[in-house]
């Protein structure tokens, strides 16, 4: 699946993915990141981000010391070489910038001496993210005409420390960047030179991520305060006075879900709106998908269909899944929506609804409730002596063309789109789940419900579902989980919402 045998070398990408919040990395990185063949990633890399590779790409997380699993950096090296030289495309995806105490220069140099092409795509570093995340102002124009970003931990065999050069006397703020186990020595070292011990500190872990914390001291407390609050990194000191004109409460942290872990389990294709909308409120979403969505095992049915589509009376949507499948098959064919004529349209929700105005049609039926029984009641008046074509999945219930059948009418059912599920749960959400690290568990539909259930099990005891509607709710009640809030309307906009007024995050 991963061969690409060539007889040159592949470029190889270093690319900055910003200091954590996704959308944070560039558009250059991005677009590296989409034509990789394989993508070497750092921890700090948000996952979210990672998500982004093509499909085919291999991905390779290169681990953290804390696991006891993480790679060397003359391994990580040696693999960038190896998989260059085999002619494949490779992102080295670091957190923050490359270039900011990243090894860049290391990574750079071997690639120079190897002759493999390279790129540098520079990315947001933590240091200056602050100035945004927690409304620190780095440079003020009473308060700090300077900003110098600072390591707080050197490398040993260095023959001669650059943190004793005066730097108490720097006319503005320094950030010190892996200064959690090494505080004792860089703090005392701006002492010693006579900074005053009442200068202002703000340590920031996490920066732009949904588990960003600021933990407020001063530079003569600073130790004190690392050991008492257990703080750990990654995180950056920030040492001025322009510290105290930042505001209690960032506009960033101050947002209704900060600190909240989601894991969004819906296809690919359903799970990107949840995803941004949680997102945008300051969650932490992972995306996982329990069911994968692919073609139908056999198309010539759908293109009978749709080659005599003007014949039907209605069209009937019962996901989104299924108008995006339908009409690309459609221009796959030659055809396009001027096929429809004076076909009518009915959908089962507004998200569904809301994927056709994609294709520019609106739905001429929405149900009030956004289930296969209220759509069905909707139609009846409609169904008696009517021809009906249903788009739909290969699973499923047979609410919808049961009772349409009933009250007189012809309905086609013509199979869209596969859906199959996932044979195997992610270990990571495995391990998050059964520490109760994941405050919530989207559920979007009954197929969904029993996927969730077969992978995760027991674990779904630490964490609380959300359902999608009462179909769904009802699924889980069946296997055995309780949902601690219910979509209303039945929608993605619901579902955040239920999930908001719920009280956020536990704990």
């Amino acid at each position: 699946m991963f061969a690409k045998q060539s007889t040159a070398p592949g470029t190889v990408y270093l690319v900055g993915a910003g200091p954590g919040h996704p959308g944070l990395i560039t558009v250059r990185g991005m677009q590296c990141l989409q034509r990789a063949d394989v993508v070497l990633y750092d921890y700090l890399v948000n996952p979210i981000v990672v998500e982004h590779a093509s499909a085919s790409a291999e991905l390779v997380g290169l681990g953290h010391h804390k696991t006891g699993r993480a790679l060397a950096p003359d391994q990580i090296t040696a693999r960038m070489l190896e998989e260059a030289r085999k002619g494949r495309t490779v992102v080295r995806l670091k957190g923050g910038d490359p270039s900011v105490f990243g090894r860049g220069y290391d990574e750079e140099d071997a690639l120079r001496e190897a002759g493999i092409p390279y790129e540098i795509v520079p990315g947001i570093t933590a240091g200056l993210a602050v100035a945004a995340y927690c409304e620190i102002p780095i440079t003020h124009h009473e308060e700090a005409s300077a900003v110098a970003i600072i390591t707080g931990r050197e490398r040993d065999a260095k023959s001669e420390s650059h943190l004793n050069c005066g730097l108490a006397d720097f006319p503005g703020t320094l950030i010190y960047y892996m200064g959690v186990r090494r505080a004792e020595e860089w703090s005392k070292a701006l002492l010693e030179q006579g900074k005053p011990p009442d200068t202002p500190v703000a340590i920031v872990r996490w920066c732009s991520r949904a588990q960003q914390q600021t933990v407020r001291c001063t530079l003569g407390t600073v130790v004190e305060v690392i050991a008492q609050q257990e703080v750990t990194p990654p995180a950056v000191f920030v040492v001025g006075t322009v510290v105290d004109r930042a505001p209690q409460l960032s506009w960033f942290a101050a947002r209704p879900l900060i600190s909240a872990r989601v894991l969004v389990t819906g296809s690919q294709g359903t799970a990107e709106p949840l995803r941004d909308g949680l997102g945008e409120l300051g969650a932490e979403v992972l995306t996982r998908p329990v069911i994968r969505i692919s073609d139908p095992p056999d198309w010539a049915p759908v293109d009978a269909a749709l080659n005599q589509l003007d014949q039907y009376d209605w069209l009937v949507f019962s996901s989104a899944n299924g108008v995006d499948y339908l009409f690309r098959r459609l221009g796959e064919i030659g055809g396009d929506v001027r096929r429809l004529g004076e076909v009518k349209i009915a959908a089962i929700g507004s998200g569904t609804a809301e994927r056709l105005a994609r294709y520019s049609l609106r739905a001429d039926l929405v149900p009030e409730h956004f289930v296969a029984e209220s759509l069905a009641r909707a139609l009846v008046t409609e169904a008696a002596g009517r021809r009906l074509l249903l788009a739909r999945t290969n699973r499923g219930r047979h609410v919808l063309p049961d009772e349409l059948e009933r009250a007189g009418a012809q309905v086609d059912q013509v199979i869209v789109y596969g859906s199959v599920d996932v044979k195997e749960p992610d270990p990571s959400v495995v391990a998050a789940l059964s520490t109760g690290e994941i405050d919530w568990v989207t559920v979007t539909s009954s197929a969904i419900a029993r996927a969730v259930a077969r992978l995760y099990g027991d674990a779904l005891s630490k964490t609380r579902l959300a359902s999608i509607g009462p179909m769904t709710s009802a699924t889980l009640r069946e296997l055995g989980y309780e949902p601690a809030v219910e979509a209303t309307p039945h929608t993605t906009a619901g579902l955040i919402d239920a999930i908001v007024n719920a009280g956020l995050t536990r704990g």
